[in-house]
């Protein structure tokens, strides 16, 4: 009897195997990334948006202006390098930001270019943008991306761990001129800094 369970149960097995091996076939490959672990690392979020329809515009309301939002995933370099690179060329035009980065012999100047006349071909060619040139950097940053550990060998048998970094880069781009930058001197912002103390909350105080 114990036998004749035993044929059962296996049979039963191999049946479920067959049937769950034959629906993961049917799925799309891009489908089965749910059982993995670093589903995160595939995912675009930030060029989703270039996806979003806006309901249309009366006749006499000014013309939106258009965004192209572009990245680069798992590039071999530092997020912290990357984010000096971002932070230089935010609030530029297309054509400003691109020229400050061809003069940079910087490693992550180069691909920040790359990316930037990427999503300039983008805005022309999917989102109705007339001329290339009138366009600004909107947004600029930089991201932590896989961090790989690994071990690096000293004297007397000791070692240490090391990491092999690599950072994402985002960019937002806006149709039209930049917009103009307030001047502030120090005591304004001085004063600004005081206002925001006092009008902080602090939790759990009398």
């Amino acid at each position: 009897m114990a036998t004749a369970m035993t044929g059962h149960g296996m049979a039963f097995i191999r049946k479920l195997s067959g049937v769950l091996h034959s629906r993961l076939q049917v799925l799309h490959p891009q489908q089965l990334a749910c059982v993995h672990t670093s589903t995160s690392l595939e995912s675009k979020n930030w060029e989703r948006r270039n996806l979003k329809v806006y309901p249309p515009q009366g006749a006499d309301d000014d013309r939106r202006p258009a965004e192209v939002h572009h990245s680069r995933r798992q590039i071999k370099y530092s997020k912290d390098k990357m984010w000096y690179l971002a932070k230089m060329i935010r609030g530029m035009s297309i054509d400003e930001a691109i020229a400050q980065l061809s003069f940079n012999d910087k490693k992550g100047a180069k691909i920040m270019k790359e990316v930037l006349e990427e999503a300039q071909e983008m805005a022309v060619k999917n989102h109705n943008v007339e001329y290339k040139s009138n366009m600004y950097v909107a947004e600029s940053f930089s991201g932590k991306g896989m961090y790989l550990k690994r071990i690096r060998y000293h004297a007397r048998g000791r070692f240490g761990i090391m990491d092999k970094v690599n950072c994402h880069y985002f960019v937002k781009l806006v149709e039209g001129s930049p917009p103009k930058i307030e001047d502030k001197t120090s005591f304004d912002q001085a004063k600004e800094y005081v206002q925001d103390l006092k009008n902080r909350t602090i939790i759990h105080s009398l």
